[in-house]
């Protein structure tokens, strides 16, 4: 049955050509090879290494297999010998029936490179069967004028072996009135005919029984027998006459069980008896007798079993109409199975790989062969795979057809594909095969990790515990398996001085970081890394992020008083004339703190005081101011205790002690508080010039009017000068004070500073600020306020 097959990879046809890709396909290549039927399984048939001219390890390192176009496996091949051995016992007869010679055709693949060889097996028969007859016992009436030499068809026997097993000879058993004729049919059989020798006598000898005898040709010869049974009857003048010698139908091999084939018809002109006709199939094999049926009565042929057009495509009947005197007359029915499409088409896996690795060039995953039992349009074939998936189909010779990738996979874009082969065949209606492959694609180390994020910031409050977890990187990697696990690990710096193997640590399985001491605000605010990602495959591949590391203030850190110095030395004591109006500037006690941001913002205020409600603190600036207006009555010497405060949580604190000294217009000199134990050598001293010099005002009379002169001179001066008060040289080169603060005031101050000129106590006339333009500043930013005030003795107020 010739078959002719197209192939439509996704669903679109394509020219039935042989497609090589690089490789030799041996499609001339034909292997003849034979073996005797009933052998032993693993009896030898061929070394196909030697055959094939290949060294025996090349069959294995090829993947040679061998592949039976009925998909049956009569053959085995040893690939570590080269030998090609049978699989069964082979039964010539189930396999080929009758037809001579036995041939089983078969293919040997080779996957690398990938070849075919066309090959066929010879099963050579033994006479393994004897000759028998349908019928033991064949009855024949003869009339008894039949003319000497009339032959008669006797029937022959059955023997399913092929070439000279077959039968050979008839023979009879020794007789006076017979002998055996053999003749030969169209279809290159033998027959035995009967040859009337001699004329018969019903009166002398009414019934003969001879035994005829079959001998096939095999070594030593089989035979079987069957006796034939002669009855000698009066003269008939008419044998029965068919209507047709040959009848020819078709029938569908889909035909009911019963239906009507055909119906033969024979006359008779006799009369009575020898005008009745009866019908029966005549030297017919067994399978024509299981398959169909005959009417005795009227000739009509039934079908007995379905056909099947696969296993016999025509059937030769031989009818015979016998009438009541014994006379008969053959005619042939040719029966021509009609092909219908009953047979999908089938699909032979010949080899499949499951697996194939990403990133892999056109690859071979499986080779298989189409075939279809039907004939005509029925058995013709188109084979494709669904449209959209990355895989084609090859047809190769033999109606072999290699499912190929058309180029590299990416697992990790889709890591499973679904393949469907379906064979349709062109008949009507048409019928299909579906034929699912699986193929997994294994990864390949392609992707390198991935960080969630480019780079990451991370808050730490200082003064945390050691070893406390700040936070976690993470990465992901698209492969899968140990490809995909990820190991983390720190980067050197690029700050050579950055100390980060103190700092921080990773987790390398998941990532974390944590801090390995405490960290200091103060000492540093932040710094930054690089972390890396490395996945286990071979070889591995890594990424990279960068970790910002923000250290956070807290508050530990207390207020810092600069002015005035709270560090032991002698106390410095503010002058404040009698005559100040309420909300006189005494002076600014100026504070830093070392933390940041809510932590250093400060605040004032007034603890205590020598006489309550006569100075005030500004909460936010820390100047001290005359809260109303000054008195006789008020003491001379003021002590202020102020607090500097911190607005962190909880706040801290620091204290700051003011001394304050009330005076008449700058006119007394400057005395030194008692309670300031550091500076109480200085007071002394001050106390011996105060009283050497009232002592000496008795004897100096005369030059107290030289003194009235100077502080007149002085006067005038003063008003001619446009600030209204001169200033000499000498002690006092600068007229001006500046104070610039950074965290108690928000702008800049200046004093301007008068003495009297010919005083020698030097005493201060007056203090008042000079307030330049304000700039909106941060409240939150550091201040620091530095004041210079020089008198006649030399000394510097800050």
């Amino acid at each position: 049955m010739a078959v002719t097959e197209s192939c439509f990879p996704r669903q679109r046809q394509v020219l039935f050509l042989f497609v090589f890709w690089g490789v030799s396909l041996a499609g001339s290549g034909f292997g003849r090879y034979s073996v005797m039927e009933e052998a032993e399984r693993g009896s030898f048939v061929v070394n196909l290494a030697k055959d094939l001219g290949l060294a025996v390890g090349e069959l294995a390192a090829r993947g040679t297999r061998v592949v039976s176009d009925d998909n049956e496996q009569y053959l085995l091949l040893d690939s570590q010998t080269g030998n090609l051995l049978t699989n069964e016992k082979l039964d010539r007869e189930q396999l080929c029936g009758s037809t001579e010679p036995c041939i089983l055709y078969f293919q040997i693949l080779m996957d690398d490179p990938f070849q075919i060889y066309r090959a066929e097996l010879r099963v050579r028969d033994t006479n393994d069967h004897s000759p028998v007859f349908q019928e033991k016992e064949t009855a024949l009436k003869i009339p008894e004028n039949t003319a000497e030499g009339t032959a008669f068809r006797l029937e022959r026997a059955q023997d399913p072996d092929g070439g000279l097993n077959s039968i050979q000879n008839y023979t009879i058993s020794p007789n006076s009135f017979f002998h055996i004729k053999i003749s030969g049919s169209d279809e290159g059989m033998i027959y035995p005919e009967l040859v009337l020798d001699k004329a018969l006598d019903r009166e002398e000898q009414g019934e003969l029984s001879l035994t005829l005898t079959a001998l096939d040709g095999g070594s030593p010869p089989r035979s079987g027998t069957s006796t034939v049974h002669i009855v000698v009857l009066d003269v008939n003048d008419n044998a029965p006459q068919f209507t047709q010698a040959l009848y020819e139908t078709q029938v569908p091999e889909n035909s009911p069980v019963g239906s009507l084939i055909v119906k033969v018809s024979a006359e008779d002109v006799d009369s009575g008896v020898n005008g009745e006709v009866a019908y029966s199939f005549f030297d017919v094999s067994e399978n024509i007798r299981t398959t169909f049926q005959i009417n005795p009565f009227s000739g009509e042929i039934f079908l007995r079993e379905l056909l099947d057009y696969e296993l016999v495509h025509s059937y030769k009947l031989n009818i015979q109409a016998i009438d009541g005197g014994g006379l008969s007359a053959r005619c042939r029915v040719l029966v021509e199975v009609l092909d219908i499409n009953d047979n999908p088409p089938e699909l032979i896996m010949s080899s499949f790989s499951n697996y194939i690795a990403e990133n892999s060039p056109e690859t071979a995953l499986a080779v298989f062969k189409i075939k279809d039992r039907d004939s005509g349009e029925n058995g013709k074939m188109v084979c494709y795979i669904q449209e959209n998936l990355p895989f084609l189909l090859k047809p190769s010779v033999e109606n072999f057809y290699i499912l190929m990738t058309e180029g590299a996979l990416d697992r990790e874009s889709r890591a499973e594909y679904n393949i469907i082969i379906t064979v349709t065949d062109l008949g009507t209606p048409r019928l299909k095969t579906e034929h699912n492959l699986t193929v997994w694609v294994s990864d390949v180390n392609d992707n390198a990790p991935a960080f969630t994020q480019s780079s990451y910031t991370l808050f730490v409050r200082e003064n945390n515990s050691p070893a406390l977890h700040i936070g976690t990187v993470s990465a992901t990697d698209r492969d899968s398996g140990t490809n995909a696990q990820v190991t983390y690990s720190l980067l050197p710096p690029q700050d050579t001085h950055l100390p980060l193997a103190s700092l921080v640590s990773i987790n390398a399985d998941n990532g974390h970081l944590f801090a390995l001491r405490s960290l200091d605000y103060e000492a540093l605010q932040a710094f930054e890394f690089r972390v890396g990602a490395t996945d286990r495959g071979s070889p591995a591949l890594s990424s990279e992020a960068l970790v910002r590391v923000l250290v956070l203030d807290a508050n530990d850190n207390s207020p810092f008083v600069l002015y005035p110095l709270q560090n032991g030395s002698a106390p410095c004591t503010e002058l404040v004339p009698r005559a100040a109006e309420p909300g006189y500037l005494v002076t600014k006690v100026v504070a830093v703190d070392g933390d940041s941001g809510q932590n250093a913002w400060l605040s004032f205020q007034l603890l205590k005081a020598t006489e309550p409600g006569l100075f005030g603190v500004w909460a936010h600036n820390g100047e001290v101011r005359t809260a109303r207006l000054l008195s006789e009555r008020d003491a001379a010497k003021h002590r202020l205790l102020v607090l500097v405060k911190d607005n962190g949580e909880p706040p801290r604190s620091a204290t700051a002690t003011l001394h304050v000294l009330l005076v008449d217009g700058f006119s007394q000199p400057y005395l030194p508080l008692p309670e300031a134990a550091p500076a109480q050598a200085q007071a002394d001293s001050l106390t011996v010039y105060l009283v050497v010099a009232l002592a000496s005002v008795s004897s100096l009379f005369l030059f107290s009017v030289l003194l009235f002169v100077a502080v007149r001179l002085c006067r005038r001066s003063r008003a001619a000068s446009v600030g209204g008060c001169s200033v000499p040289e000498g002690p006092f080169p600068e007229p001006l004070m500046d104070v610039s603060g950074t965290g108690t005031l928000s702008q800049s101050y200046q004093y301007e500073v008068c003495l009297s000129g010919g005083s020698e106590t030097s005493a201060f006339k007056f203090l008042k600020p000079i307030i330049p333009d304000i700039q909106a500043q941060d409240p939150r930013k550091k201040v620091e306020e530095n004041s210079t005030f020089r008198n006649s003795f030399g000394f510097n107020i800050q």
